[in-house]
């Protein structure tokens, strides 16, 4: 069965592609970045190549490949393009696809455009990814605002850093959404450290398996 996961996080570098690359893994599936802004040094999803375990083949390719590491939006226009949604139909796959957006979920797409605004048009189930680290609760609850106003579908957040159970308990409790698991920060990164550490932690029938 055909299955999409959208991951947004609550900021950027939070480890929303490692994460993005532990499920990709996890599920044998596809992955797609629409849009990499910024390709200096290893790009999202040379990154999900290496550490997914996944042969290259499923890595889809970007849509969009923009030279100015900045929001999309920005980006995009310093490199002459207009993004429309229209441009970001998800493309099919045989089995999972896991799709990875840029920084989070109010990022600007276009002038008018967000990105919860293009994950509603989608209609996938939309992970959030977030930081265990101080704010977390501020920036985690109104993403959940910002995608629930919208009639987003959330499966769950996942988190990510150091064990804050009052944080991490409170996010869920108020925001309503499902503690899929959390990942540790890990030592000595690769796809095999990866793989056990989201085996450790994660369930893998919270996606469907």
């Amino acid at each position: 069965m055909r299955q999409n996961f959208a991951i947004t996080g609550t900021d950027t570098d939070i480890g929303k592609t490692v994460f993005a690359a532990a499920l990709t893994g996890a599920l044998g599936a596809h992955y797609w970045k629409p849009v990499q802004a910024g390709l200096n040094g290893e790009t999202d999803s040379q990154a999900v190549a290496r550490l997914s375990g996944m042969s290259p083949e499923k890595v889809l390719p970007e849509t969009f490949r923009l030279h100015t590491p900045a929001s999309p939006h920005f980006a995009a226009a310093q490199d002459g393009i207009t993004i429309s949604p229209h441009d970001l139909a998800i493309p099919p796959v045989d089995g999972p696809l896991v799709i990875e957006g840029a920084g989070g979920a109010l990022v600007p797409i276009n002038d008018t455009l967000l990105y919860a605004d293009l994950f509603a048009l989608w209609k996938s189930p939309v992970i959030i990814v977030a930081s265990t680290k101080l704010g977390t609760i501020n920036h985690s609850l109104m993403t959940i605002e910002a995608l629930r106003s919208r009639s987003v579908p959330i499966l769950g957040i996942a988190f990510i850093g150091e064990a804050i159970a009052d944080s991490q308990d409170t996010i869920c409790r108020i925001g309503g959404v499902k503690q899929l698991g959390r990942l540790p920060m890990i030592d000595n990164l690769s796809a095999q450290t990866l793989s056990a550490a989201f085996d450790s932690n994660f369930n893998l029938a919270d996606f469907g398996r």
